[in-house]
């Protein structure tokens, strides 16, 4: 690239009033203001952090009523948007009931800041993935997204909104701007949904099972074991001969203790199903309670410095053609969250941070000890993955692929 040619575009979806309001989530308390803080402090929003791109930060609108309503039953919107269901210390409680019909109890419990934080969090989301639409950019960067869990008319796993599904139902519509030559309107883009959190991607699969055109796909990479959140039959290796087998709703479920080497491994599949598929746009939930040091404890996966990590991963796709969504997820170790998204950030700009780069002196400094660096490295506990496993699910998908080559061709 010359001096003189454009520099490539990434939209960074980010305000303050964005950060404040998400930092209220009860799972995730004042999160957003560490991450986007780290990233700020780690210069990645200067648009001359890059030499072949720029970033634009770009302030999210609240969604609409309307807009949420394209998925979100009437029902849990006229309650969750409602500020007088959320009652301030010292007043009378409401009715519980009312809380448990829209799943807002256990781990989705009310808060104050819910109904902005709803339409906040839609609307980041839907601001990316309009950029996109509008061919304004190649990437567009939301970490405040990546709800996976909500579902049509209750919250669910820490998820009050199901913002990953409203993007994907945006970018899947086709433009309105035809060939004026022939009148020949514009095919419908086609939208792969890939899930690299720890737990399975269960609303966003569910909404998008057996649709009636093949114009979206999902793929969760995900944990499955008795018991672990979300209990799903969908989470389980796909099945041609089950009668309930969809091409387009995949997953690859990994056992405790995934390390980059697992990763590595079933990297093929992901490329191959991508090549099957050959989506417009790309939608990637980079939940990072995979990552060793995760509350969670279940995973080994590491950030970066090997083949299978989680930046090796994000690299590849950014060789992939087409435009693509990255949103956050899940990730309960703040500030691991923070050093992961700033590194993922600096990939997307082709300026990748080292691992080694020290954390700036900033408002969250002390959260980053013992190492005050921006590497979050592979864990040491056993993989579970064994060559067994892990062959059986290439076999599952050697079977998978020629349907959705089979499916597309009709």
């Amino acid at each position: 690239m010359t001096s003189s040619s454009p520099k490539c575009l990434v939209c960074y979806i980010v305000s303050q009033e964005l950060a404040k309001t998400s930092s209220l989530l009860p799972s995730n308390k004042k999160r957003s203001i560490i991450v986007h803080s780290l990233i700020s402090s780690l210069g990645i929003l200067n648009p001359h952090f890059s030499d072949t791109h720029r970033i634009q930060v770009v302030n999210p609108r609240k969604a609409t009523y309307k807009e949420l309503a394209v998925y979100h039953s009437n029902d849990y919107l006229d309650f969750v948007l409602d500020p007088k269901n959320y009652v301030s210390a010292g007043d009378a409680p409401m009715d519980a009931s009312l809380n448990a019909n829209f799943g807002l109890e256990d781990d989705c419990p009310p808060f104050q800041g819910l109904p902005e934080y709803v339409q906040l969090v839609a609307g980041a989301t839907l601001t990316a993935a309009e950029v996109l639409r509008q061919s304004k950019a190649e990437v567009a960067i939301c970490w405040d997204g990546g709800r996976h869990h909500a579902q049509k008319s209750h919250a669910s796993g820490f998820c009050y909104v199901a913002d990953c599904i409203l993007a994907i139902l945006a970018l899947k519509r086709r433009l309105s701007s035809l060939h004026i030559s022939n009148m020949i309107p514009t095919p419908k883009p086609r939208v792969m949904y890939l899930d690299l959190d720890l737990h399975f991607s269960d609303a966003v699969s569910d909404a998008f099972f057996s649709s009636v055109t093949p114009q979206v796909l999902t793929l969760s990479i995900h944990h499955t074991a008795p018991g672990f959140f979300p209990v799903s039959p969908r989470s389980q290796l796909p099945s041609v001969s089950s009668p309930d087998f969809d091409p387009f709703t995949l997953s690859i479920p990994l056992l405790k203790g995934a390390s980059n080497n697992t990763y590595a491994r079933i990297w093929p599949i992901v490329e191959r199903v991508k090549d099957s598929f050959a989506p417009d746009f790309i939608v990637i939930q980079c939940g990072v309670d995979s990552l060793a040091g995760d509350p969670c404890a279940t995973f080994n996966w590491s950030l970066g410095g090997a083949a299978g990590s989680l930046g090796w991963y994000i690299n590849k796709i950014l060789e992939w053609q087409g435009r693509m969504l990255l949103l956050g997820g899940g990730g309960y170790n703040s500030p691991n969250a923070a050093r992961a998204w700033a590194y993922l950030t600096s990939l997307c700009l082709q300026s990748p941070l080292s691992l080694d780069t020290q954390i700036p002196d900033h408002s969250g400094f002390p959260l980053y000890a013992p190492s005050f660096t921006l590497d979050v490295p592979q864990g040491n506990m056993h993989d579970h993955n064994t060559d067994d496993h892990l062959s059986s699910i290439e076999a599952a998908f050697q079977d998978v692929i020629p349907i959705i080559q089979a499916r597309l061709r009709r």
